[in-house]
């Protein structure tokens, strides 16, 4: 049987993505009325993951406006403003479509600060309100994860005007982001750590160095990952490796091949990565020629995260039977190339084609599965 998952965002209820916006322009938001909706959002979304099959669950980042900024209220040092990253290599030659992609209200609307002291953490209970809300609407036995920002791609978003040198910078967000981290895992729940540092950032923050060059960096990244997971059992540790969920020409992208090996020295066992969408769904291929590292899990996306095609089961089941074919059948997943909800307000797929594709992944991954 191969098992389904997903990213982890989901489309967020119309009524909670108002009161986000509010909230990140300053509206006087009501907390305790917050908590309440984010926690009923919570069971809602984990029931429909359930009836669409899925049988790894998320709370679909209801509590977070993105998977990145919602580390501003967590943490102090943030300050600053940083003036939105809109350097991406693929869309310079294409100025018209760098200005809708840019023009979405998910990115438009977003506030991103810059470290302008000593990084520490805020809110130490953030992390467990997540925990209790999706323990909270998961039956007995229910495997589930939540998400957490990793170090490089805090330090990505984030400029640096504190710290002497970026591996302070890094690794002084890794031992804040250790006591997130922690918390989930201690409470028994499954950690993904989303990583677009590792990806994206090759063609967005250092699109103007060596390909040697962004591999240093991304192995700084890696190593201040390992250091904050360092007390975490790798089996409870997964991480998202992403080239950026917008839809852009992405002819920019480092190739998997390329970083493979460095993704492969993370500490976490499980590794979510795009492959379904035109840009690299051809690259099960290398696992033909790369071993895949004892202990180590592939969860493939198999479904779009960009397009509102629901992909054919018989589709899906080719893609995952690619990989188990390669691995095994017991080191493989089914997954999404990204989230469906990555920054609140943006809403690339239609929310109810959204259940519909997983339903179709419970599907696909049925038929590779028999």
């Amino acid at each position: 049987m191969i098992r389904t998952t997903h990213v982890g965002s989901l489309p967020r209820p119309d009524d909670l993505i108002r009161t986000m916006f509010a909230k990140q322009e300053g509206v006087p938001v009501d907390p305790v009325a917050l908590e309440a909706r984010t926690r009923a959002a919570v069971a809602e979304v984990v029931d429909k993951q359930r009836a669409a099959g899925i049988d790894v669950v998320s709370d679909g980042e209801m509590s977070k406006p993105s998977y990145v900024t919602y580390v501003i209220d967590r943490l102090d040092g943030f300050g600053g403003e940083s003036h939105p990253v809109e350097t991406y290599a693929d869309l310079d030659a294409f100025p018209v479509l760098h200005r809708k992609v840019f023009g979405d209200p998910g990115r438009s609307r977003r506030r991103l600060p810059a470290c302008d002291g000593p990084i520490g953490v805020r809110d130490p209970e953030a992390a467990t309100v997540d925990v209790e809300h999706l323990k909270a609407a998961l039956p007995e036995g229910q495997d589930a994860f939540l998400n957490a920002a990793s170090p490089g791609v805090i330090a990505l978003f984030f400029r640096n005007d504190h710290y002497a040198t970026r591996e302070d910078y890094v690794f002084a967000i890794a031992e804040a982001m250790r006591v997130e981290y922690e918390a989930v895992t201690n409470a028994g729940l499954l950690l993904q750590i989303d990583c677009p540092d590792l990806a994206m950032g090759r063609h967005i923050q250092f699109a103007d160095r060596s390909l040697e060059d962004f591999r240093a960096e991304a192995r700084l990244n890696i190593e201040a990952l390992n250091h904050a997971t360092a007390n975490i059992d790798p089996e409870l540790l997964r991480m998202h490796v992403c080239w950026g969920n917008y839809e852009g020409p992405h002819h920019c992208d480092v190739p998997f091949r390329d970083i493979v090996d460095l993704v492969f020295t993370a500490r976490p066992n499980a590794i979510a990565f795009e492959a379904a969408n035109p840009r690299h769904a051809h690259e099960w291929q290398i696992f033909e020629d790369v071993k895949l590292p004892d202990g180590k899990v592939l969860i493939p996306g198999v479904l779009e995260s960009k397009a509102n095609f629901i992909e054919h089961p018989e589709l899906i089941a080719q893609r995952i039977r690619r990989y188990a074919d390669l691995v095994g059948d017991e080191n493989v997943q089914a997954g999404s190339d990204c989230g469906y909800g990555t920054w609140v307000g943006q809403a690339a797929v239609d929310p109810d084609v959204v259940w519909a594709k997983l339903r179709a992944l419970r599907e696909g991954a049925g038929l590779a599965g028999s």
